[in-house]
């Protein structure tokens, strides 16, 4: 019988830790090969050292506070609020399953070590994540209108050939409507699963409706945060928190080298961080190109 202790199991977690390791290194290798080392080392030394730490510090606050979040969100059965150490395992896991991953595949790890920990659902814990993305996006709108709003932003920037207002507005009404179709399943999922069930099991084989039917219920126990004001206010609070912290990280980090970063470039940047962690491949997150434009204005 196997157990914690046995050795082919402990042989099988060090072939795991060392295979993880030596992916971690080649990557870092591949991203760094171009990079010259002495402009590196000469500008790190005219670095400020204690606003470089403060930056890791505050770069890694991001972890407790998406775990608190993520607690507003996802609750038992009986809408009991899960421990907070489960939820801090899942999530620094999955962000460490996104570095190494492609297509933000460590959210998919985030759910399954929830699922595992908590008991949770597989489909419950997935369908959570779904709702804090719609959450990250609509904050990187609303970074990106402050900054088109801003007198000095340029008119005309451009990303990929379209206006930057153009590509927010037709974001924001892509992600608003995500939200409104969440908020009417999460309140009413009655007709929906019914509508959805009938269909699976007409075009699907009688093992695989069966299984759709049961993610399509967990998905729905993971959109319950919507129809609680208090806990929809709150996860709106710590989206801004950590979405502000994030800005600040980045300025802190500029100020270290010596760079004043304007407020328009600053918002830019973190909503094109932002977009990227809401929606891979996004065309929303900003290019150097307008981040240039930006600065230039």
């Amino acid at each position: 019988m196997s157990s914690p202790s046995n050795p082919s199991k402990h042989n099988r977690w060090r072939g795991a830790w060392l295979i993880g390791l030596a992916i971690s290194a080649a990557l870092l290798v591949w991203v760094l090969y171009k990079i010259d080392p002495a402009k590196v080392w000469n500008y790190a030394q005219h670095a400020n050292a204690w606003l470089l730490l403060l930056t890791i510090v505050v770069a890694t606050i991001t972890f407790p506070v998406r775990a608190i979040r993520w607690r507003l969100i996802l609750r038992d059965a009986d809408g009991r609020r899960f421990p907070f150490l489960p939820l801090w395992h899942a999530t620094t896991i999955g962000f460490m399953a996104n570095n190494l991953l492609p297509a933000r595949a460590g959210e998919v790890a985030r759910a399954y070590v929830a699922s595992r920990q908590l008991g949770v659902r597989f489909t419950t814990a997935l369908g959570s994540i779904a709702v804090e993305r719609v959450f990250d996006a609509l904050v990187m709108l609303g970074l990106m209108a402050v900054a088109i709003a801003a007198p000095s932003f340029p008119a005309h920037a451009q990303v990929g050939g379209r206006s930057l207002s153009t590509i927010a507005a037709s974001t924001a009404l892509v992600f608003g409507g995500v939200l409104v179709i969440a908020l009417i399943v999460a309140n009413r999922p009655g007709p929906w699963l019914v509508l959805l069930e009938r269909v699976a099991r007409r075009v699907l084989p009688v093992k695989l409706a069966d299984r759709v039917v049961r993610a399509l219920d967990g998905i729905v126990e993971g959109l319950a945060v919507l129809k609680s004001p208090g806990r929809f206010a709150g996860v709106i609070l710590w989206s801004l928190v950590l979405w502000i912290k994030n800005a600040a990280a980045f300025a802190i980090c500029f100020r270290a080298f010596g760079i004043g970063i304007p407020f328009i470039v600053l918002s830019l940047l973190t909503a094109g961080s932002l977009g990227r962690r809401a929606a891979p491949g996004s065309p929303v997150a900003p290019t150097s190109e307008a981040l240039a434009r930006a600065h230039e204005a």
